[in-house]
């Protein structure tokens, strides 16, 4: 369904309004009180600081390179990611409707571009800052990902990138498309999933098992609960993951975003902290709060979570895997391991510590 979010003098009478009610509001969170949009809301202000950009998407990925050391950040509703770093090394794969890219580097995703709809080159004023950056936006307006330039950024690059890419419609409407639920198998055939899971050779495989079976992959933890995945304490499964590698020093793996972005950490972590906050009642998150590498995790939001085990070649692998109340992933941990190699008896020890959920 097409919904057409035009700028008037009410919905930025109302941004405004909202602002003054809560000062420091961040627009995500306004767009959901005021039933629009991010992209639309981010659409009112089209004009000398918010410029609406063109693709080819691809393209413009592959100029982040030149921006220098920026702040790239990933979310869905419970968890965001922030990597500090560049661009390093971006391998576009395949294109058109199937395009996809692999980003690898001090800044780490999984892109795909069939999400990407919508995006802007941003200039604002926080308190006494003046924040710079590239966001992209899916079809039904939900930010995929923000690039913010850093202190010794390449703002000559972030001109050019605004000259190349400047939209020849700059007007202030915004034609977003809401996403039409993915079909899956309401009778799925249990002994069949689990015996093709039985078979894995490589974690990469289990997207395309799901998706084989159009099976989600909540449903897929409880048909396989018992035999290749356990419940676990929603609270305190990743507060201990986090505190235990912390404090061991183990290197981890961290996946979180959305359909257009997957941002992934990879190494140690140091300071783990859990914080409160929220205007309309007490938001807890988790969070990590490191020179280079931020996570802020909404515990609030976090249902369920599960142990989960694969078969590989090289082993076993094990995750911990937390879903929010709408049964979607938000982020997945693991211990740090590169192909071929073993999972770390360190990670297995760590996640066999785990509280089971409550029955």
């Amino acid at each position: 369904m097409e919904i057409a979010e035009t700028k008037s003098i009410n919905l930025s009478a109302r941004w405004e309004s909202l602002q003054q009610e809560r000062p420091g509001v961040r627009i995500r969170d306004a767009a959901k009180v005021m039933g629009v949009s991010e992209a639309a809301l981010l659409a009112t202000k089209t004009g000398e600081d918010v410029i609406r950009l063109h693709g080819p998407w691809p393209t413009l990925l592959q100029r982040f390179k030149e921006l220098g050391r920026v702040m790239s950040l990933t979310r869905n509703d419970a968890c965001i990611l922030e990597h500090k770093g560049s661009f390093q090394s971006i391998d576009i794969i395949e294109n058109g409707a199937h395009a996809m890219a692999t980003v690898i580097g001090p800044i780490e995703t999984r892109v795909f571009f069939a999400a990407w709809t919508f995006a802007f080159a941003v200039t604002e004023t926080k308190s006494d800052r003046i924040l710079k950056s590239i966001q992209v936006f899916d079809k039904a307006g939900d930010a995929i990902t923000k690039i913010y330039l850093q202190e010794g950024s390449n703002e000559e690059a972030f001109n050019r990138i605004i000259s190349d890419f400047r939209a020849s419609d700059q007007s202030e409407n915004l034609k977003t498309t809401l996403y039409s639920a993915e079909e899956f198998n309401d009778q799925p055939n249990d002994e069949a999933l689990l015996s093709d899971w039985a078979s894995l050779k490589d974690t990469h495989e289990y997207f395309g098992m799901l998706r084989r079976h159009k099976v989600r992959r909540y449903d897929a933890m409880e048909i396989a609960k018992g035999k290749f995945t356990t419940p676990l304490d929603a609270q305190l499964a990743p507060l201990h993951v986090l505190e235990k590698a912390a404090a061991a020093k183990l290197p981890i793996m961290i996946f979180a975003g959305n359909r257009g972005n997957i941002q992934i950490h990879q190494g140690k972590v140091r300071t783990v902290r859990v914080l409160e906050r929220g205007h309309t009642g007490p938001e807890r998150w988790l969070n990590i709060l490191d020179p280079d590498f931020n996570m802020h995790l909404k515990q609030n939001d976090i249902a369920t979570a599960w142990l989960v085990t694969k078969p590989t070649t090289d082993g076993i692998v094990t995750s911990v895997e937390l879903f929010d109340n709408r049964q979607e992933m938000v982020v997945q941990f693991f211990g740090l391991r590169k192909p071929g190699i073993p999972e770390r008896e360190e990670w297995t020890t760590l996640v066999n510590t785990l509280v089971p959920a409550s029955i």
